[in-house]
């Protein structure tokens, strides 16, 4: 017997090997098996297998021994589906899966008390009829094990963890282990802690990026034996292979965090149902902003659909529209008199207050006043962000400098600099002016990636030390803070009219979810939400109303065919030469259109188009869009496409989503 084996490192092309006598031939391919090369021994997959000598002349070297790899039957099947669809070959699955294994966690130990009592229902918690019901729907096709999709739309605060936790027990009592998928870490570990404190008879692991080496082994070490456990995390568990697997839930299944920020661009969402559909087993999608995407499938894929409408525990907050343009007098333009006010009061009663804005730092870029130069990044198409140390930074490659002193091009003194917009920082410095005695504090990405501050800050606040606080999407969803009586939206309209098919359908559901951390434990709460300008979507924002939203949302898509009406994709093109890829995007866009006219297919050729920001790290990105009614057609120009050398680097996404 002889096998073609894939070097997960090293050697590019497929290696043939003779198989050890002793070996069991029926199960290898798809297996992992060390070898040697040259003078060292490494690990590939086996992609082939064939009992006849291959043609080669010169004499094969055996195989050395087998790797150790959980018995999951639909493994490889899974990975081939998903290769397929992302246009890669399965090894590089085995290759990221195997490298995070092995790879420890710098802040794992800073993580490990994070969210000390965001755990905030009990074991013993007896459920409501809608939960109830919602598990009485489910667990049958745990227990039966058959694929079938849920989408569980439970508004915010009706206790979608209580339904997840009833089914994880059904699960590992039927002796089958269970994938938990959350759009962010910090999220990950939050629900870890409520499993392990609440659920103590049933073993739970982490599997991301603040996952310690040990934590990883002991998985790993379960995963061999079988043993029936839950596996947290974002992306990275949906790669490993689990015997008996009987269950996977995506929370907040809206996210558009499921997508990677880097190539390839997994959608851990969409590998999921991939996932469910080999190993036949049902997957549970939950959130209180379902995906349009979703909706869609409820009545076109036969998808069932439960809804939670009642609050565990507190009443929906009233909210309140003003728009800064009305003219009236305040003492910030930021902050409308309506805000001031009910912030006053919040204190004065000792509630608590969460501001939102979705943008980080000081003010969005600096501007020279006399000569309009904007102080831009060298590496990356985008402005500076100004943040409070007078530092400006870029969001894409990290690059930094001081403000300097004088404009570069003219002699204008940095005190004429004009500074435009505003960002989280700037906020909590206008929130200190207005009122000196609250207590205020910051919550986005420059502190959440300061584990040990975003601890703190996080506890502080449900603890109620910290009577305002300030932050971005990092604080619309999964945190239950039962104080807070009053939210406040700065910019409600600030990424509605972002050029993106999906652009309002992603503004309104952060607008939502962080709307829905007001009142979770109170009979009333408020919600004030500050627009420039009028929007549709904002008559939508009280959450009972979001099935018509989507309703109304899916007739608009259907008009100009984007998904889930249409199917779409994208082609990125990337190159350090700008006059390079603008040939190159040109070339591949004739390549397209000719393989479209030669197999008479129905695919509409989109761009090519420069992106906002199509310069990241002193590569140039141009983008290419395919559109059609079926995705094999598209995965057929695409196929076709690549049949060709081209000089730029082309990554493949299909149904990519703005992030």
């Amino acid at each position: 017997m002889f096998i073609q084996v894939k070097l997960l490192h090293g050697w590019q092309e497929p290696l043939w090997y003779e198989v050890p006598k002793e070996w069991e031939y029926k199960k290898l391919k798809g297996s992992l098996v060390r070898v040697p090369l040259q003078k060292r021994i490494t690990t590939g997959l086996v992609i082939a297998s064939t009992s006849q000598r291959p043609a080669v002349s010169f004499q094969l070297r055996k195989a050395i021994a087998q790797e150790l790899f959980p018995c999951d039957t639909s493994y490889a099947l899974f990975l081939d589906q998903l290769g397929i669809y992302y246009h890669l070959e399965p090894v590089r699955f085995y290759q990221r899966m195997r490298h995070f294994l092995t790879q420890d966690s710098a802040s794992s130990t800073t993580h490990e008390s994070l969210l000390t009592s965001q755990s905030h229902t009990t074991n013993n918690t007896i459920l409501t009829d809608e939960q109830r019901v919602a598990c009485e729907k489910i667990i049958p096709h745990i227990i039966n094990a058959h694929y079938h999709v849920t989408l569980l739309h439970g508004v915010t605060g009706s206790g979608k963890t209580e339904v997840y936790k009833q089914l994880l027990h059904t699960a590992i009592s039927a002796n089958k282990s269970v994938l938990w998928l959350l759009p962010e870490v910090t999220l990950a570990l939050q629900f870890e802690k409520i499993v392990r404190t609440q659920l103590s008879d049933i073993v739970v692991y982490g599997f991301h990026s603040a996952t310690s080496k040990k934590d990883k082994r002991a998985m790993w070490q379960d995963l061999l034996t079988q043993k029936p456990i839950v596996i947290i995390g974002v992306h990275l568990p949906i790669l490993l292979p689990i015997a008996h697997l009987g269950l996977i839930i995506i929370d907040e299944e809206h996210e558009v965090g499921y997508q990677e920020k880097k190539h390839p661009k997994i959608n851990s969402k969409e590998a999921a149902l991939i996932r469910a559909r080999s190993a036949n087993i049902p997957i549970v999608l939950g959130s209180a902003t379902p995906s349009v995407n979703s909706f869609f499938n409820v009545t076109h894929k036969g998808w069932s659909y439960i809804q939670l409408t009642k609050r565990f525990a507190g009443n929906f907050p009233t909210i309140k529209t003003v728009y800064l343009s009305d003219g009236k007098q305040r003492r910030n333009f930021w902050i409308s008199q309506e805000l001031e006010q009910a912030i006053k009061q919040r204190l004065s009663n000792n509630e608590q207050c969460i501001i939102f804005l979705n943008r980080r730092g000081y003010s969005f870029f600096v501007q020279c006043k006399t000569c309009g130069l904007i102080f831009s990044c060298p590496q990356c198409s985008v402005s500076l962000t100004l943040h409070q140390d007078n530092n400006l930074t870029c969001h894409y490659c990290d690059f930094n400098q001081q403000l300097p002193s004088t404009c570069s091009k003219c002699p204008t003194d940095q005190k004429d600099f004009l500074k435009k917009g505003i960002g989280t920082q700037q906020v909590v410095a206008i929130l200190e002016k207005l009122f000196p005695h609250a207590r205020i504090a910051r919550a986005d990405l420059d502190v959440t990636l300061k584990k040990k501050m975003w601890q703190k800050t996080l506890n502080d606040f449900e603890q109620g030390q910290i009577d305002i606080l300030v932050g971005t999407q990092t604080i619309t969803k999964g945190l239950h803070f039962p104080r807070v009586t009053l939210v406040g939206i700065l910019w409600a309209d600030i990424n509605l009219h972002f050029p993106a098919y999906n652009a309002t359908e992603t503004a309104l559901q952060q607008l939502i979810q962080v709307a829905g951390r007001a009142g979770r434990q109170s009979a009333e709460s408020l919600v004030i939400v500050q627009a420039l300008a009028q929007h549709s979507a904002l008559e939508f924002l009280d959450e009972r109303t979001y099935e018509k939203f989507c309703t109304q949302e899916l007739e608009q898509r259907q008009l100009l065919a984007y998904p889930p009406c249409g199917r779409f994709a994208e082609i990125e093109v990337r190159h350090a030469q700008e006059e390079v890829i603008e040939q190159e995007v040109i070339r591949i866009i004739h390549r397209a259109r000719n393989i479209i006219h030669i197999n008479g297919l129905s695919v509409q050729v989109l761009g090519p188009s420069k992106p906002g920001v199509h310069k990241i790290k002193n590569m140039h990105l141009r983008k290419i869009f395919l559109k059609a009614n079926d995705m094999r057609e598209l995965h057929v120009v695409y196929q076709q496409i690549i049949q060709k050398r081209f000089m730029c680097s082309l990554f493949f996404t299909p149904n990519p989503v703005t992030q």
